[in-house]
């Protein structure tokens, strides 16, 4: 068992505390569900980060938003607050694969816990095999949502909000990716509806391969990601712990590990992102290609396009993730166990 020790009293008497709380230390059945919930509650809280991040990493240059609060104030002010939970339904499905990455995850930590390996190198196996298997199963609904977030179009007129007639050269296949492929989106369709016929267009177009579009470009930038995150994440909880007071909330500093560790993996893998997303939702021939054009189009701000988004995303996301997912597994935790827990 993973301990650290704590000097705690006038005598200074040592006291153990679990440092990590393993798979086989909790009640499944409390943790499965709420997980399921803590996941739900996270991505309903982002999505709108999630959708801007999308539409900024897609666009050329500056062609349709000048930033994150430009983009945030014309999707409101065209689209309404619906406008950015645009495509969230479908986007909704990735709570089922967020119980399969956290089952994966750990059972890989377990696994490799058993064989003595260090905590921050299980965590980082661990992390990019839970992307692996996560990304095999989401890249599908990954790619219908991209397409739906896409969809800049007003709720009276159907119109969409960007001016085609101001588009010029390569940017207007900005424009047909936010007209949505010449989708029949009138007035009064329902969500279910356009997601199918966008289905049936994608499917039209490539096939089964069209819901698999950029699905290395994904475990490209989703398993290095997760991997570095949860890899991260325990070296600055290792570091954080050895030199905060012994009285400092356990829970904080996960929290502040967390956002640490996920600030450093956006930096790391800005532009890997950028890639898979034009991937998915444009039709460029492979990982190169994107690369290349990405390259050419934006020169090195390819390493910040997006960037403060991201960062403000990851921050955020982390430190809720951290904070739900430890007290999930505090909640959890086997009655044999919770006197060596710390809040």
């Amino acid at each position: 068992m993973d301990f650290y020790t704590i000097l705690e009293g006038k005598d200074e008497k040592d006291k153990k505390f679990i440092k990590t709380i393993e798979w086989d230390m909790m009640d499944k059945t409390k943790f499965f569900p709420l997980s399921m919930l803590s996941s739900f509650s996270v991505r309903c809280a982002l999505y709108p980060l999630t959708l801007i991040k999308t539409r900024l990493q897609i666009q050329k240059r500056n062609a349709l938003y000048s930033g994150m609060f430009d983009a945030y104030g014309k999707i409101y002010r065209h689209e309404g607050f619906s406008g950015l939970y645009r495509g969230f339904w479908v986007s909704s499905v990735q709570i089922v694969t967020g119980v399969v990455y956290v089952s994966t995850y750990e059972s890989v930590r377990h696994v490799l816990n058993q064989r003595n390996i260090n905590s921050s190198l299980r965590a980082l196996v661990a992390g990019g095999a839970a992307s692996l298997v996560g990304q095999t199963i989401i890249v599908p609904f990954d790619v219908l949502s991209q397409h739906l977030m896409m969809m800049g179009i007003t709720g009276q007129e159907g119109k969409v909000t960007i001016d085609s007639t101001k588009l010029r050269g390569t940017n207007r296949d900005i424009f047909q990716a936010f007209n949505n492929l010449g989708l029949n989106l009138k007035p009064g369709r329902s969500k279910f509806a356009v997601t199918v016929d966008l289905a049936k267009h994608i499917f039209k177009m490539d096939g089964i391969a069209g819901f698999y579009r950029g699905y290395w470009a994904s475990l490209s930038a989703y398993v290095p990601n997760s991997a570095l995150w949860w890899g991260f994440y325990h070296i600055y909880q290792d570091e954080l712990a050895a030199i905060l007071p012994f009285w400092v909330s356990h829970l904080l500093i996960q929290s502040v590990a967390g956002t640490l560790g996920g600030f450093t993996t956006t930096i790391l893998t800005n532009p890997l992102d950028i890639v898979r997303a034009r991937l998915q939702v444009q039709r460029i021939e492979g990982f190169g290609a994107a690369f290349r054009n990405l390259w050419l189009e934006e020169g090195l701000k390819m390493f910040t396009k997006g960037l403060s988004v991201r960062l403000i995303q990851s921050a955020t996301s982390s430190s809720l993730v951290i904070i739900m997912y430890e007290t999930i597994k505090r909640v959890s935790v086997n009655e044999e166990y919770r006197e060596y827990i710390k809040w």
